[in-house]
């Protein structure tokens, strides 16, 4: 056998994943172009695809007709009248690196090297309609379907009030074709879901498929009420009488908005591929704040001649393309599940995964939160899932695709003993936590011992997880209280510690005393006592005394404490293990006293009083706790979620999903200056 026919054999493991893929994207390719009911996201599907891809390049003989990859689409829905498109709706060609974009600008400027524009628009996330115009006035409108065959749907399209019903032109041409995208803005859309919700009803799942859905209503009552709006994006004229035909896409967009259609307002004519990468990069960003979703931009070559000549694929134009960002959804498998124990002894499924390039990062593990969530995804090593990081939130697996279970797949069960110190664990009848309950856990420990020492703890340089693993392996810590014992002859036994490093560590140790009794607080690990928390108790309870001694209404009753947080707090101070910390901690002389708590008539005057907050992305000065600490001082609360309770959405760089969800809540949206402004204003 020759080597390069050994090296494109094809495996019974290839050939059963790649039947898998061509199942999966059977159905999923029927359910979104003949249903109307998509089974996965636009992500997932061009991942998948792209995999299916990547096997037929390197094994062609495995292509079949009935691959996702040799056809246009799927058939269309049977509730309405079938018609045939005069001029075919192409599906684009996507990109997702900058890469792929100049590789297909290489393939489109080899016929034209000397001349070459593109014209950048936002690749709105809706849904495609076909428009024809008869002597000026609207006579058909279409869904897309498969691309040449599609549904008439025109009493539905005449209710949306961004397309015009006749032509602003005196004399119009016997025949215009117009294309563009039916969307639902983010307030219409979080409108129709809360009506939905308070009917029964199940959710759309985002805007898109709402949009969808609303053109497949049999009744056109039900569409005008859903407000749908429209942006053109290219036209045809089959027969150009009466009318100039537009020569570049750049005179058709302009030519749209004079015969009464709305085209976005944010296309931007480039004459490079620098240009095109610059109106990427800014729309990575600002698409948070557009009132509708966008998930990339569409690159066409703007010269129509130009177009003719590059020409089509079997499905593809080459004269345009779509530049996608990075998804915050995506596939992957599961190579192996392990468990973490954490500071509390709660035991944490983790999840290790082949990697996977998400929201513009390389993502690798993924938590599994607890048993019931286990139960739940009903998980298994070797499963193909989809994980979801949307913004900051850390990664987590959304779902499993069980169609693509490997027959080798193996189940995963929680442990019954502490994988660190081998003591039985204990599942809390209240919680759907596991936890090991060893108090002289190894793993527990150094969780606690890496939260004390942490940033927004007592920060302690030059503490880190190698070095705190080795403090506890040699029996040189066994609480948090012993760092406080610790000399430098001690530190010097260590590994790769000197004299000189091992001096800054005790000097390091000792400045830490310093730190304010809301890190120290903080630093102590008490469930549910995050640093905002910490703030926030600091300044009502003076010390560590004051705190300890207080029942749980006195915790409960401050503003942003509820009763959870203060039964935690109380059980804390009752456990005579914490009570010989607090002690050991004083005698080491670490702060655990501060300000005196505000009176009654101070609280009186908050200026933020009754107002939520909640912080997104990153602030240019201000880290998120200390802007939240800034909010809780005049009053406010903040929480993590946006919902119809939030007063303002403060935000910064790379905001992630909770802008658009604010915005489609029409929750006003702060910058860092204007929360400053506000704090000032109110004071």
């Amino acid at each position: 056998m020759r080597k390069e026919d050994a090296v494109n054999q094809v495996t019974p493991q290839i050939h059963h994943r790649y039947q898998e893929l061509k199942q999966l994207l059977q159905r999923a390719s029927y359910a979104y172009y003949g249903l109307d009911n998509p089974i996965m996201e636009d992500a997932v599907y061009d991942q998948l695809y792209r995999e299916l891809q990547a096997l037929e390049v390197q094994y062609p003989q495995l292509v079949t007709a009935d691959s996702p990859t040799q056809r246009v689409g799927e058939r269309p829905a049977s509730q309405f009248t079938s018609v045939h498109h005069r001029i075919p709706l192409y599906s684009l060609d996507n990109a997702f690196t900058l890469a792929e974009m100049m590789a297909w600008q290489e393939r489109a400027i080899r016929q034209f090297p000397n001349a070459q524009e593109y014209v950048c628009e936002l690749k709105i996330d809706g849904s495609a309609l076909a428009l024809t115009y008869e002597q000026g006035l609207l006579t058909r409108g279409a869904t897309r379907g498969d691309g040449m065959v599609g549904e008439d749907i025109t009493p539905n399209v005449r209710t949306i009030r961004s397309i015009p019903l006749r032509l602003n032109l005196a004399n119009p041409p016997e025949l215009v074709e117009v294309r563009g995208e039916a969307f639902l803005p983010l307030e219409v859309f979080a409108r129709i879901n809360q009506e939905r919700d308070r009917s029964g009803e199940p959710l759309f799942a985002n805007p898109r498929n709402a949009a969808a859905g609303t053109l497949r209503q049999l009744d056109a009552r039900v569409v005008a009420r859903r407000q749908l709006d429209f942006f053109g994006y290219t036209l045809h004229f089959p027969e150009a009488q009466n009318v100039e035909p537009p020569v570049t896409q750049w005179e058709s967009l302009s030519l749209m908005q004079a015969l009464g259609f709305r085209v976005n307002p944010h296309k931007r004519l480039c004459r490079s591929l620098i240009a095109v990468q610059e109106y990427y990069d800014y729309w990575s960003t600002e698409r948070f704040n557009l009132p509708y979703m966008t998930d990339g931009m569409v690159v066409k070559v703007n010269s129509f001649a130009q177009q003719t000549q590059l020409g089509f694929t079997q499905k593809f134009p080459r004269w345009a393309i779509a530049w996608k960002y990075p998804a915050e959804e995506s596939v992957t498998q599961v190579e192996n599940i392990s468990v973490n124990v954490g500071r509390t002894g709660a035991i944490t499924p983790v999840a290790h995964l082949a990697p996977v390039h998400l929201a513009g990062t390389t993502v690798s593990r993924a938590t599994l939160h607890n048993r019931d969530r286990l139960a739940q995804l009903n998980i298994h090593i070797g499963d193909t899932v989809v994980v979801r990081k949307a913004g900051e939130i850390i990664p987590e697996i959304l779902r499993v695709l069980p169609e693509l279970r490997p027959d080798d797949a193996l189940s995963f069960q929680m442990p019954t003993h502490c994988p660190s110190c081998g003591q039985p664990v204990v599942q809390m009848p209240t919680e759907a936590v596991t936890r090991c309950v060893n108090a002289s856990c190894p793993a527990i420990l150094k969780g606690a011992l890496l939260h004390w020492v942490s940033r927004d703890a007592l920060d302690i340089e030059g503490l880190g997880e190698k070095l705190v693993q080795q403090l506890i392996e040699h029996n040189l810590v066994h609480a948090i209280s012993d760092l406080y014992d610790l000399s430098a002859t001690q530190l010097q036994t260590l590994e790769r510690l000197g004299e000189k490093s091992s001096q800054k560590i005790v000097a390091a140790i000792a400045t830490s005393c310093h730190q304010p009794w809301s890190r120290v607080l903080y630093g102590l690990g008490i469930r549910h006592v995050g640093s905002v928390n910490a703030q926030i108790l600091s300044k009502q309870f003076s010390s560590v005394d004051c705190l300890a001694e207080a029942e749980i209404p006195a915790i409960s009753a401050v503003h942003g404490i509820g009763a959870e947080i203060a039964q935690s707090i109380y059980e804390w101070f009752r456990i005579p293990a914490n009570q010989t910390l607090i002690a050991r901690l004083k005698a080491a002389q670490v702060q655990l006293t501060g300000p005196q708590s505000q009176t009654k008539e101070t609280k009186g005057e908050q200026p933020l009083a009754g107002k939520t907050f909640v912080i997104t992305g990153t602030l240019p000065n201000l880290k998120r706790d200390e802007a939240g600490a800034l909010i809780q001082a005049a009053g406010g609360k903040v929480t993590s979620a946006v919902s119809q309770n939030t007063n303002y959405l403060i935000t910064g760089d790379s905001p992630g999903s909770k802008l658009g969800k604010a915005q489609a809540l029409g929750i006003p949206c702060l910058t860092e200056a204007q929360l400053l402004e506000l704090l000032n204003r109110e004071s």
